[in-house]
């Protein structure tokens, strides 16, 4: 195919009626043709998309660029920031020649501006209001990925969840599952596992030995009240801009699964809450999932067949999901699958193995006139090869494309911006201040009083996990079940209880699960 009959097609398969966020001018030689332009329909965002590319061909520019435009036309955006660039989106860029060449190449008309921006932290750590969860929602499934558990004991960590919301015993941090298996592994908890199967003493050695470990990394900070509701991601300005959430991870290469299993329990939680929309003229939320391979690494069957059914349905509550990796090798095929936009920056073929994944790579796009094993290695910083859903779903002709610079600041946002913005956040009052509810064993205490033991004695501290908030001192959780679990008034409390949180409690396909709001 000619380079104008190339450049037809392109100007016909991306001639969109409807709103569009701009991807930059098709390259034509060794330069651009403005009239060709390429676009991607804002009603097909929720087809989820992957931006891939090597280290350095300009994969964090494409994301700032995409959600520039989005928040511009009123769509929410969540970006996790793994290097710390993505905070220039609250700063209008800096003018230079690079920027004026690269926009009066592709015809597009660049202003510098700033767009609405709010920072968040997973459990404080970094600069944001920070981000928690409880135990309870974050749920067995995602925690047994976190601590790299066996399919036998991932299932027995599935057995103490289900005890916990059978009894209505709020899981809220660390302290309280261990205290929960303890109670399981003990005469009387075990007994009232009997039916079930019960918990073995080696296997919940071997949960509790990895949750200590899962505490000593910091992941007593991430677990806790007040717990975070993701649809506080799905905000607009006065103005009607969305909000762009950026989420700090700055030690990712410290807790990399740990990163990732978060993100995913925001798309589990976002998919439990949102109510079904079905095709929209433009998103809810558009949902960037940063170092994805981190996710997908290592994963069991089940968790990857979670992942993909939650990608597939999620598309019908409002919600895109862009995939941001190396290679589409990085992704399983069924969740590949489901990405029907694609953004692929340069790939090297240094190796063996990069030349398998740029083989891979290449079979993953349409039928089309370039060479795409050659053409991938030779793409420029800030030029990628594009496909997209046209408005009726069909793919559009894949293009060579020099994408567009962002209008935000290309680099950190100076500190002191980053604070006020952070100091200035809505939601800071509301997740700043870490809680410390009463858990099951105080609520418990509190509605069935306990004859104390005839000779008074100090009461045994409750096990706290490293880092945590100081918690009340209540008495052992052996003692206290021991007696609550042989009295009446308490099988009858508990039962009662069994009953009101069958109806509070609704668990998702990852097993995560919330008060219902």
């Amino acid at each position: 195919m000619g380079e104008n009959d190339l450049a037809a097609a392109v100007r016909t398969g991306y001639a969109f009626t409807g709103p569009a966020l701009e991807l930059g001018a098709l390259v034509t030689g060794p330069g651009c043709d403005p009239t060709a332009r390429v676009r991607i329909p804002l009603s097909m965002v929720n087809r989820h998309g992957l931006v891939a590319g090597a280290t350095g061909t300009g994969k964090t520019k494409t994301l700032q660029g995409l959600a520039e435009q989005l928040s511009a036309a009123g769509v929410p955006v969540f970006l996790a920031d793994i290097k710390g660039d993505l905070s220039g989106m609250a700063a209008p860029g800096t003018p230079n020649d690079k920027v004026t060449q690269r926009a009066t190449e592709i015809g597009y008309e660049w202003a510098p501006s700033s767009y609405p921006v709010e920072f968040f932290a997973l459990g404080g750590h970094g600069k944001g209001v920070p981000v928690r969860a409880t135990i309870t929602s974050f749920g067995p499934t995602l925690l047994a990925r976190v601590l790299g558990l066996n399919d036998v004991q991932e299932s027995s960590l599935g057995l103490v969840f289900h005890y916990a919301d059978k009894h209505a015993l709020p899981l809220l941090d660390l302290a309280d599952l261990r205290a929960v298996i303890q109670h399981l592994t003990s005469p009387d908890g075990a007994a009232e596992l009997a039916e079930l199967g019960g918990l073995s003493k080696a296997t919940a050695g071997v949960i509790l030995r990895e949750l200590i470990a899962f505490a000593d990394q910091g992941a007593d900070d991430f677990f806790g009240e007040t717990e975070f509701d993701t649809r506080d991601f799905l905000r607009t300005t006065p103005d009607g801009k969305g909000v762009v959430s950026i989420l700090e991870l700055p030690n990712l290469q410290n807790q990399p699964e740990l990163f990732a299993t978060f993100l995913m329990w925001f798309l589990a939680d976002l998919f439990q809450d949102l109510p079904e929309v079905g095709d929209v003229d433009q998103p809810n939320l558009v949902f960037f999932f940063d170092e994805a391979h981190l996710l997908f690494r290592d994963a069991s069957k089940d968790f990857l067949r979670a992942i993909t059914q939650t990608v597939r349905l999620i598309r019908s509550k409002g919600v895109g999901i862009f995939f941001v990796t190396q290679t589409p090798k990085d992704v399983p095929s069924d969740v590949l699958a489901q990405l029907g936009n694609r953004v692929q920056h340069a790939l090297r073929a240094y190796t063996p193995e990069d030349a398998k994944a740029l083989k891979a790579t290449v079979s993953t796009f349409p039928k089309s006139g370039y060479d795409l094993e050659e053409v991938l290695t030779q793409l420029g910083t800030g030029e990628a090869i594009i496909t997209v859903l046209s408005e009726r779903g069909a793919p559009t002709p894949v293009a060579w494309t020099r994408l567009p610079p962002p209008r935000s600041l290309m680099a950190q946002v100076d500190a002191s911006i980053a604070d006020a913005i952070v100091a200035a956040s809505p939601l800071l009052a509301r997740y700043g201040p870490r809680v410390d509810r009463q858990s099951a064993y105080e609520m418990l205490l509190a509605k069935v009083a306990v004859p104390p033991p005839a000779t008074p004695a100090p009461a045994p501290s409750r096990p706290s996990a490293p880092h945590s908030a100081p918690r009340s001192a209540p008495p052992s959780e052996d003692s206290f079940l021991e007696k609550a679990l042989k009295n009446p008034t308490v099988r009858n409390t508990l039962k009662s209880a069994a009953i009101s949180a069958g109806r509070e409690i609704v668990r998702s396909i990852f097993g995560t699960a919330r008060r219902r709001r």
